[in-house]
């Protein structure tokens, strides 16, 4: 007998509008080449790396064709700012954005040597973390949910991490925070999944090497390449990769869900 249940919505990740926030450095700049490459049109979102974002824009437009990537200023923790940002991308693409990447990570250095200790950390490390991670990605979630919702199809992708599974350094404001973004990750799954939206998170390890992790000495990209059964760290287009598989048709019946990609250092 023949299926006849009518298959989620889906779209093409080359017929895509993509919103990647802190897209203008570090691992963003690999999730924006991913999506660029496999047709999609990218919003590079930056909040002060003006320089980086718009080169990266005008190289994938001579790359991929003119009007298909736009860099745009934004600081996620405002959600005025973030709605400005939606309204000038639907504005140019002349389309509602359809997936979005949320990225943008408050200023963080991988650095376990000088890391605030348990001792010493202060509640404003904390509060800064959660203010960049998790009201940032609400903020940018609920400006693009209307043109979701009005078209039946989303894709909302977290970064995460695997520390809050396996610290192997207990930095302590960066993991809280990352974790309580897992717990939105599938709250927001729940409530949108009637809406044809996924939500799904993916969790790096200690990625080489992006800008975040230039000050982790090599003794410890070291011992993670050890300790991984594929015996080497991740690298930035390797995490972006898995991106792709979340907003790919491939994905359509998976939300909720916490991909690690660290080489299979962390098993869950």
């Amino acid at each position: 007998m023949t299926d006849t249940t009518p298959l989620p919505a889906s779209l093409p990740i080359s017929e895509q509008t993509v919103l990647v926030t802190g897209g203008g450095r570090g691992v963003g700049t690999h999730l924006v080449r991913a999506f660029a490459q496999q047709g999609a049109r990218v919003i590079i979102n930056y909040r002060s790396s003006h320089a980086a974002a718009t080169a990266l824009a005008a190289e994938l437009e001579v790359e991929h064709g003119a009007g298909r990537v736009i860099a745009l200023e934004a600081d996620v923790t405002d959600r005025e700012a973030v709605d400005r940002i939606v309204a000038d991308a639907t504005a140019h693409f002349g389309t509602e954005i359809t997936t979005v990447v949320s990225n943008a990570l408050p200023a963080f250095s991988f650095n376990g040597d000088d890391r605030p200790k348990a001792a010493d950390i202060g509640w404003d490390d904390v509060a800064a973390q959660f203010e960049g991670t998790v009201r940032g990605a609400l903020n940018t979630v609920q400006a693009v949910l209307p043109g979701m919702r009005a078209r039946g199809f989303g894709r909302v992708i977290t970064v995460g991490t695997n520390l809050f599974q396996h610290p192997v350094v207990p930095y302590h404001d960066y993991t809280a925070a990352k974790a309580a973004l897992l717990s939105l990750t599938r709250t927001l799954a729940h409530d949108l999944g009637p809406d044809g939206i996924t939500v799904n998170m993916i969790s790096g390890g200690l990625l080489r090497t992006t800008d975040a992790s230039a000050a982790t000495p090599d003794a410890v990209f070291e011992y993670i390449a050890a300790a991984s059964p594929l015996r080497r760290v991740t690298t930035p287009r390797e995490f972006a990769d898995a991106a792709l598989f979340f907003a790919s048709e491939w994905s359509r019946a998976v939300t909720g869900q916490n991909l690690v990609v660290d080489g299979g250092l962390v098993n869950n």
